[in-house]
C-alpha cells in the first residue's frame, strides 16, 4: 500500500442511506440546490456561508426562545458576529426530547467501579435534580462550575446541569497535580468544584485528597465543594453528590445568546500558562451537529466509543454525540490495562457503531503484533475515527487488514482552539491511505504560503479564511481581544492561523505533518516532524521518537525511547540514519542520535517538540513546561541533563 491508494470508496447507496445523503436531499427538496457530490457541497458551503449555516439551524431543528434577526451580524475576524438575536441554550438539545426516553444514552466502563448504563430519561432526572442542587448552592448565569473529574457520568451530569442555567463549565483529569489544575482553573475564578478523592488506573488505587485540599487552598473564589463518590475516601468539608441530586426540580434551560459562554477548554500548556479558550452554546451546538451527524454519520441508535480524558476536547466532542440521540461509551482509567487490547475487547462488548483511536495507540498495536479483528467480534464497527496526530499509511493498512474493507477509516486533524475538525474523511468521499479525505463543510480551510499566498502540493500554514461559528467567542480574561488576535491572527491577518503544516493535494485530500513552529527548517528546505517518526518508529527496537532543530548551528537532534535491554550503540544509530537518509533524504539524516528513558507527552498525547527545543537553547525546563501535565513528569530530566553537557 503506498500514500495516495484508494483503500475505499462509498458504497453504491451511500446517498440513499448516510446523514449526509439526507441532508443533500432536504437541500434539494427544501432550498431547491441540487448540489452533485462532496466537493460541490463544500465549495457552496464556503462560498455562501449565511445560506449553508442557515440550512443547518433549519435541518437540525434548532430550538430557539427567540429567532435570530440575521446569520452573520458581521463577518471580521476575529469578532464574527453569528446569529445576533437567538436565544438558545445547548442543554436543552441533548435532552430536550421525550419520544427517546427509555434509549440508552451513556454506557460507563471504569477500573474504579461497575460498568452502569443511562438512558435519556435517567439522564435528564439526574440533571434536573443537579441543576436544582447548583441553585440551592447560588450557582447563577455566568458563574463558573469547575470539576477537578474523570471521564464519567457524573461529569457530563453536572456539566448539562450547569449549562442549562447559563453557567460556564471546565474540567481538568484527576490525573493533573495541583499547579496544573491552579493555571487552568485559577484563572477562571470559580464559584463551585466538583471533586473525586482518588481513582484507580489499572490495580493502583491513587488518592488524590492531598491534591484537592491544594486546589481548595489555591482557589479563593470557591464556595462550595462537591465530591462524587468514586474511590472510598471521603473530602472533608465537602457536599456528597447523592445530597447535590437529593431534591427534584423542574427540567428548564436559561434562554442565552448565541455567543454566551459554554465551557472552557485550555490550551496544553507546555509553554506559558494555558490559554483559557472560551466557547460558546450557539457555535458548539451548530458544529457539533454538523461534525457529528454529516462527517461521522452519527443518528439515532449508533454508538461512540472514543477513550479520551477530561483534558482533551474529544471529551466534548463524546458527549455532544446525544445531541443526535446516538449513544456513548465513556471510559476511565488506564486505557492499555492489562494490555494494548483493552479497547478492542471491550468494543466486542459495548458493541459502538464507531470507534475512535488514536494513530499512536494504532501504530502500537500494529507494533506489538495485536491482533484484535481475528481475537475479538468488531463487526458491529461500521467505521474508525482517528485524531491527535498523523496516521501513516502502514496505519491504514493495518486497520484494513484487522477490520475488513467495508469499515470507514475516517482520519482527521482540528483543534481544541474550534473544537472541531478542519480536515477528515466523510462517507462520500474515498480514503486515501496516509492522507485525510477532505475538508470539512463550511470551513474554508487553506494552505497558505509565508506570503500569504494559497499553495497547492506543498507544505504550507493551515489557515481557515473564513469565519466558523465554533471559533472563540473570546480568550477568558481578554477584554480588548488583543491576547486572541495575537494568538490566532497576528501572522495573516483578518485570516486564522491555525498552527499546523499542511499540503492538499489536487484532489482535495491533505496531510498535516506537524506544529508549525516545530518544523524543521534545514538547508532552507522545511520538513514535518511526521515523517521521522512514521521511518523511525518502524525500526523495532524504537518505541518512540522526537526530533528537534537548533536553527542557530542547522543542527538536527534525534531522541529515541528504546526497548529494555536494547543498548544504543553505533550500530543501531547507524542503522536509523541509514534508514532515515534511504526512506526519506540525505537532509532527513539527524547530527545526533540520543536515547532517553521516554518521550515527554501531554496527557492527551502530543510529543513536546517546543518546549525541548526550548530547553536545549537555554531555557529552564519549569518555564516551558508543567511537569504535571505531562504522562510521565520525569520524562524532561534526560533533556536537560543533555542541554547541561551540551553546555
Amino acid at each position: 500500500m503506498n500514500q495516495g491508494d484508494i483503500v475505499w470508496t462509498p458504497p453504491a447507496d451511500a446517498v440513499e442511506r448516510t446523514e449526509l445523503g439526507r441532508y443533500l436531499r432536504w437541500l434539494r427538496s427544501e432550498r431547491g440546490l441540487d448540489l452533485d457530490g462532496y466537493e460541490a457541497l463544500w465549495r457552496w458551503s464556503v462560498t455562501d456561508l449565511e445560506e449553508f449555516w442557515s440550512s443547518l439551524w433549519d435541518f437540525f431543528q434548532v430550538r430557539a426562545h427567540t429567532p435570530y434577526e440575521r446569520v452573520l451580524g458581521s463577518r471580521a475576524m476575529p469578532g464574527a458576529e453569528w446569529f445576533p438575536g437567538a436565544r438558545l441554550n445547548f442543554a436543552e438539545h441533548m435532552l430536550g426530547r421525550d419520544d427517546d426516553l427509555d434509549a440508552v444514552a451513556v454506557v460507563a466502563h471504569s477500573q474504579t467501579r461497575e460498568p452502569l448504563e443511562l438512558a435519556f430519561g435517567e439522564l435528564r432526572g439526574q440533571v434536573a435534580r443537579a441543576r436544582a442542587g447548583l441553585q440551592r448552592l447560588g450557582v447563577r448565569e455566568g458563574d463558573r462550575v469547575v470539576a477537578y473529574l474523570p471521564n464519567i457520568p457524573e461529569t457530563l451530569v453536572a456539566f448539562l446541569a450547569s449549562a442549562s442555567l447559563g453557567a460556564i463549565f471546565a474540567t481538568c483529569p484527576p490525573e493533573f497535580g495541583e499547579r496544573s489544575v491552579l493555571n487552568r482553573l485559577g484563572q477562571l475564578e470559580p464559584r463551585l468544584l466538583l471533586a473525586v478523592a482518588g481513582y484507580r488506573w489499572g490495580e493502583r488505587l491513587v488518592d488524590r485528597r492531598e491534591q484537592v485540599a491544594a486546589v481548595r487552598e489555591g482557589l479563593p473564589s470557591l464556595e462550595a465543594v462537591v465530591q462524587v463518590p468514586y474511590a472510598s475516601e471521603e473530602l472533608p468539608d465537602a457536599v456528597q453528590w447523592d445530597e447535590l441530586l437529593a431534591e427534584e426540580g423542574p427540567l428548564e434551560f436559561e434562554p442565552l445568546p448565541f455567543a454566551h459562554p459554554l465551557y472552557v477548554l485550555f490550551s496544553s500548556g507546555t509553554t506559558g500558562l494555558p490559554k483559557a479558550i472560551v466557547h460558546g452554546h450557539g457555535g458548539i451546538l451548530l458544529e457539533h451537529q454538523k461534525n457529528h451527524a454529516l462527517s461521522w454519520d452519527l443518528k439515532p441508535g449508533d454508538r461512540l466509543q472514543w477513550f479520551t480524558t477530561t483534558a482533551w476536547m474529544m471529551w466534548n466532542a463524546l458527549v455532544s454525540t446525544l445531541l443526535v440521540r446516538a449513544s456513548i461509551v465513556m471510559i476511565d482509567g488506564n486505557p492499555v490495562y492489562p494490555d494494548l487490547s483493552y479497547q478492542w475487547a471491550l468494543a466486542e462488548e459495548t458493541r459502538p457503531t464507531m470507534l475512535g483511536v488514536s494513530p499512536a495507540f494504532a501504530m502500537a498495536c500494529r507494533k506489538e503484533g495485536v491482533d484484535p479483528g481475528r481475537r475479538f467480534d468488531l463487526s458491529s464497527i461500521e467505521s474508525i475515527g482517528a485524531a491527535g496526530s498523523p496516521l501513516p499509511v502502514e496505519g491504514f493498512e493495518w486497520l484494513y487488514d484487522q477490520l475488513g474493507p467495508d469499515v470507514l477509516v475516517n482520519v482527521g486533524s482540528g483543534g481544541t482552539d474550534i473544537c472541531t475538525g478542519i480536515v477528515q474523511g466523510s462517507p462520500l468521499l474515498p480514503v486515501y491511505a496516509g492522507e485525510m479525505a477532505g475538508r470539512c463543510l463550511g470551513v474554508d480551510v487553506q494552505s497558505f504560503s509565508p506570503e500569504g499566498k494559497p499553495v497547492l502540493g506543498e507544505l504550507g500554514e493551515l489557515v481557515i479564511a473564513q469565519p466558523m461559528p465554533s471559533m472563540p467567542v473570546g480568550l477568558w480574561n481578554d477584554p480588548d481581544g488583543s491576547r486572541l488576535h495575537a494568538a490566532y491572527f497576528d501572522h495573516f491577518p483578518g485570516v486564522w492561523r491555525h498552527g499546523d503544516w499542511i499540503m492538499f493535494t489536487e484532489r482535495g485530500s491533505s496531510i498535516v505533518t506537524g506544529r508549525s513552529d516545530a518544523t524543521l527548517n534545514r538547508g532552507g528546505v522545511r520538513l514535518g516532524t511526521s515523517e521521522f517518526y512514521v521511518v523511525v518508529e518502524e525500526i523495532d527496537e524504537v518505541l518512540d521518537s522526537l526530533v528537534v532543530h537548533l536553527d542557530e548551528n542547522d543542527e538536527l537532534i534525534l531522541f529515541v525511547a528504546l526497548r529494555e535491554g536494547v543498548e544504543l550503540d553505533d550500530e543501531l544509530r547507524a542503522r536509523i540514519a541509514t534508514v532515515l537518509r534511504t526512506a526519506l533524504s540525505p537532509r532527513h539524516a539527524p547530527d545526533a542520535i540520543v536515547a532517553v528513558p521516554s518521550i515527554p507527552r501531554t496527557l492527551t498525547g502530543k510529543k513536546l517538540e517546543l518546549p525541548v527545543k526550548n530547553i536545549l537553547t537555554g531555557a529552564d525546563a519549569k518555564d516551558v513546561a508543567s511537569k504535571d501535565a505531562l504522562v510521565d513528569p520525569s520524562s524532561l530530566d534526560a533533556f536537560v541533563d543533555y542541554a547541561r553537557v551540551r553546555a
